[in-house]
């Protein structure tokens, strides 16, 4: 029975042109791979083929003129990462995405035959799901306070997947289940989870009036 192990994850994390996964381009593309002690990262700088909007910048800290001078191609680093997320799963590791519905639909839109074909464990999704009732903010930043995890640099793509790796390993030694679990049982748990707190939250905006449209109820990826 295939089971998670926090011994054997790729982490994954993208920094890029948007909040909007369906109009994001990526700027960079960070991969952790965790197999018992060894730990080896990859990280690659992307020229989007955009203008990166000062809000992006803000976040992540790359300009337009320094991803021009530094960055690989898009599509380059597009192929690459899609290729070492699939070798991952051929290797039987799970990978880790904090958000998932973000990052993935990111790759989705970007190259349409990009499909989940392995497992993914989400620590926002299970953060949720494990304590819905808690108050405040989920940001990676927000979870690695809580489960007392070192995150060197915010939005540092390589740094960011690093952490979501950490809490990952942290909430399966907190809820044992997790790691009892069959992967296809985990993957629908956290799928049916992420939907009930999704239709929660389009129940509140509608309670108060506020357009519930855009609200995305899929996980791993948006549909």
């Amino acid at each position: 029975m295939n089971t998670f192990s926090p011994q054997q994850m790729l982490s994954f994390d993208l920094e890029t042109t948007s909040p909007n996964p369906f109009e994001a381009r990526i700027v960079t593309s960070a991969l952790v791979r965790i197999s018992g002690r060894e730990v080896s990262s990859q990280e690659m700088l992307a020229d989007p083929g955009v203008e990166i909007p000062e809000g992006a910048q803000q976040v992540h800290g790359i300009s337009t003129e320094y991803a021009r001078e530094h960055g690989r191609p898009h599509d380059e680093v597009l192929d690459e990462t899609i290729a070492a997320i699939e070798k991952g799963w051929a290797d039987g590791l799970t990978l880790i995405v904090f958000n998932a519905p973000y990052d993935l639909t990111v790759l989705g839109q970007l190259r349409p035959g990009f499909a989940v074909t392995g497992p993914v464990f989400d620590p926002f999704v299970i953060d949720k799901a494990k304590d819905p009732y808690r108050k405040g903010k989920r940001t990676l930043s927000d979870l690695c306070a809580l489960y007392d995890v070192k995150l060197d640099n915010a939005h540092e793509a390589t740094s960011d997947a690093l952490a979501a790796a950490r809490i990952a390993w942290k909430q399966a030694r907190q809820w044992p289940d997790l790691v009892q679990k069959p992967l296809d049982e985990l993957m629908e748990y956290q799928a049916v989870s992420y939907y009930k707190s999704q239709q929660s939250f389009k129940r509140y905006l509608e309670g108060k009036g506020s357009d519930s449209g855009q609200v995305n109820v899929s996980w791993p990826m948006q549909s």
